[in-house]
Order: structure tokens, then sequence, then C-alpha cells
């Protein structure tokens, strides 16, 4: 074996001889095997020890067995004794989940502190086929198929493509010693019930099956590989950016194979699962405009021809406009005001408003429109629903919650950016005006 894995770090480059690593050594087969594979290629490494005070005299003779190993090779060993029960009842997670917290913070504590190139783990053939099966059971979807890298970040596994029958047969060769740890035998845990009943089970049924599913995962793994790369030119092409929202299209995306999957990727970073993208997958089989998914901070809505993503809405506050404020800030941008004159040239900008100021009643107040407001556009004599209004002027639902009015007394002067009030319009009677501009 030490030849195979000779060969496999040198075309896998995954470790380099010039470089200082830190290996995870709990003291087991897995780890110890790895220790020895390092230390006889002449890979140099520090190795890192957590007792987590879960098995009494077992977790300090762990400790004691990799601290020897350690000395007697002269290689700096680092260990940490961890109250994992504290840890586990202070966070609220499972003992197992404490654990794992533990020894990578420590781990990437030693790493960063000795500048070392990376951190080896010792997870191996085995433990990738468990992770797999264990990532099917928990429904992660066609990702769950890839397993653990072979590098992640600084975490290094440079054991992934050698069995446990391999490590174990390459130990007893070199005449080498490792601890059990004999919790691996109980099946309280799901992997362990994997690990002893179902994959022996699986492996049964044909001479071929684990390498068979090796080769079907590898191919299941570069086949994600491929989607991923023609989802992200699907969605080049198709999600436009505007305003911090995104835009879909009904045509691109209905009648299209694997259309919930296509939602769910663009989707799920924004909160978004699975069962929500078969919703909306269906849903577009019928179009009704209004509908909406929620997730947590993100809002997706069914708009007259688009999907329309954008954050949650923030409430706002209604704000009061005073008799001769200079300015006001709101949530799309601030506002500059002038209290004079009719403005030299006309403002046709939509986003301001020129507004008779003998028609106003103060003080102001700007608010997001309700339903069964109503004003009177200008140039027209009859009011006019807002909600009306806004659909005349084909405005996306999503975008609806962000508009504002200003209000004088109990009538409605301006939509803000759209439309002002006929009633509140300058006149050649005008003799003073407020002016609204947009920054």
């Amino acid at each position: 074996m030490y030849d195979a894995f000779i060969l496999h770090i040198r075309q896998s480059t995954l470790l380099e001889a010039n470089k200082r690593y830190l290996l995870a050594c709990s003291g087991g087969l897995d780890s110890m095997a790895l220790a020895h594979l390092l230390h006889a290629s002449g890979i140099q490494l520090e190795l890192a020890h957590v007792n987590f005070g879960l098995r009494g005299e077992d977790s300090d003779g762990d400790e004691e067995f990799v601290k020897n190993w350690a000395q007697d090779r002269s290689i700096l060993i680092h260990v940490h004794r961890a109250d994992t029960v504290e840890w586990a009842d202070k966070n609220g997670i499972s003992i197992q989940m404490a654990a794992r917290e533990i020894r990578y913070e420590f781990f990437e504590k030693i790493r960063r502190q000795q500048n070392l190139e990376g951190i080896l783990l010792a997870h191996h053939q085995d433990d990738q086929l468990e992770t797999i099966f264990l990532n099917l059971v928990r429904g992660t979807g066609i990702e769950g198929l890839y397993g653990m890298s072979e590098r992640r970040g600084w975490l290094i596994r440079p054991l992934l493509p050698f069995s446990r029958v391999q490590l174990e047969s390459y130990m007893e060769e070199v005449k080498q010693s490792w601890r059990e740890d004999h919790s691996n035998a109980s099946s309280d845990y799901k992997r362990n019930k994997l690990r002893h009943s179902g994959l022996p089970a699986l492996y049964s049924l044909e001479p071929d099956t684990r390498q068979n599913l090796l080769q079907s995962f590898a191919r299941l793994k570069d086949t994600g590989k491929a989607f991923t790369g023609l989802f992200e030119a699907w969605k080049k092409e198709h999600v436009r950016e505007q305003q911090g929202m995104s835009f879909l299209s009904y045509k691109s995306i209905q009648n299209l194979p694997g259309a919930a999957t296509l939602l769910y990727f663009w989707l799920r970073p924004y909160g978004f699962n699975s069962d929500q993208a078969l919703a909306l997958s269906k849903c577009l089989e019928e179009i009704k405009p209004g509908r909406l998914l929620r997730s947590t901070a993100y809002e997706l809505s069914l708009d007259r021809d688009e999907l329309i993503l954008y954050p949650n809405p923030v409430e706002f506050p209604a704000t009061e406009l005073p008799f001769g404020a200079p300015s006001i800030e709101l949530p799309e941008g601030g506002y500059q005001l002038t209290w004079d004159g009719l403005p030299k040239e006309i403002d046709r900008n939509p986003a301001n408003a020129v507004l008779d100021l003998n028609c106003l009643e103060f003080p102001l107040q700007i608010r997001s429109w309700q339903e069964g407001d109503r004003f009177i556009p200008l140039g027209m004599q009859s009011e006019k629903k807002i909600s009306d209004f806004l659909i005349d002027n084909k405005v996306p639902f999503a975008l609806k919650k962000e508009v504002k009015v200003l209000v004088s007394g109990n009538k409605i002067a301006w939509i803000l950016g759209m439309r002002i009030s006929d009633w509140a319009k300058v006149s050649p009677a005008t003799q003073k005006c407020l002016h609204i501009q947009k920054r």
C-alpha cells in the first residue's frame, strides 16, 4: 500500500515535500495508518489530538498512545482536553456535533498558529461510502452523492482511495499497533448501523458491488459537475438582475425538462427548499399572478409575465414632512425640497414633483399606499383606485409594496415617482410651490 499511497499523493498533488502539515490523530487505525505512511514518505507533519473525555480511562489511554508515538519519532504534538458534554449543553447540540465543532476549531487554531499548509484527515473509502449513503437517507439530493472531497479549503484527505481492509493489511505488514474505540462497535448511531449491518448486506449481493457503487457515484459526481456548468450558463442567459431583484420569464422555464431542479438550484441560495421548487414548477402549469412563495429572507412572486425574486419588504413607518424641511431621506434614496416660486423650467421627471403650496395642508405625511386609497391622477377629473392605477401602469407585484404616497390632510397629493394628483398641480394662479427632487 505504501507505493500506492506515494503514487496517489504525487499524481493528485495533494501534498508537497517542502510543506508542513497538521495531522488530526485519534490513535485509531485510520489516523495511525496515515501517520505511519506520512512519516515513512518524509512528509513534514505535526500531530493534533483531542481528548473528548467521553470514555474515561480509554480516552486518556488514546492520548497517551498518540503522545508516545509522536515523541518516539520527535514529532511535535498538540493536545486539547475538552469538556464535550458541557459544550453540547451550552450550545444545545448533540454530543457528536459538539465533538465535531471542538476538534475542527482546535485544528484550525493550531494550523494558524503554526502557519501549516493544511489539516490532514484520515477518512478512507469506507467512510466515503458511509457518508454518501447517509446523505441519501437524509435526502440531500445529487450533491449528497459527491461525498467528501480530497481537498476542501485547508482540509485534505489523502486516504479516500483506500479501504479499511487495505489500511489494516498495511499496519500488520509494518507491525504497527493502534487503539480500538469500542464505541465504534455499538449500533446506537446511524453510521455504525450502516457500517455493521446495512452496507455489508448490500456488498453481499454481488462480488463487485462495492467497486460498482464507487464507479457509479464517481459518474454521478461528474454528471453533477456537468449539470452545474450548464445551470450556470442557463442562469446567466435567462435570469435578469435589476435593482436588487431577480427576474425569470415564464417562457424560459415553462415546459423545460427538469424545471423543478433548475428552479431549486436558482432559489436555494435564497433559503427556498426543494419542495417549494417542485410546487413552483407545478404553479407554472397554470399561471395565477399574485401567488407568493416565501423563505426566511426572500419572497418570490408570480407576476404577469415572469417570476420576481426580491428581499422581504421592510415595513415602512409613516413619516411626517413638516413645512420648510430642506430634505427627506427614504429607503429608496433622498429628496431635496425647495419651497419657493415656480421653477424656471417645467420638471417633467416622474421621479420629482412640483406641487401648489397653497393647496397643501401641513404637516404632510409619507406612507405606504393602502388598499382602498384613491387619488385624482393629473389630467383627470375623477378619482381612481391606486390599486387600479398600479395595474394600468404594469407595476410588478413585487414593487407594489414599495410604492409610497404623499398625503395632505386626508387626500393623496402624489404617488412617489409616478404621478401627482390633479388638485395639487401648479396653475397660472400658483404663487409658491413645493419642488421635490430625487437626489
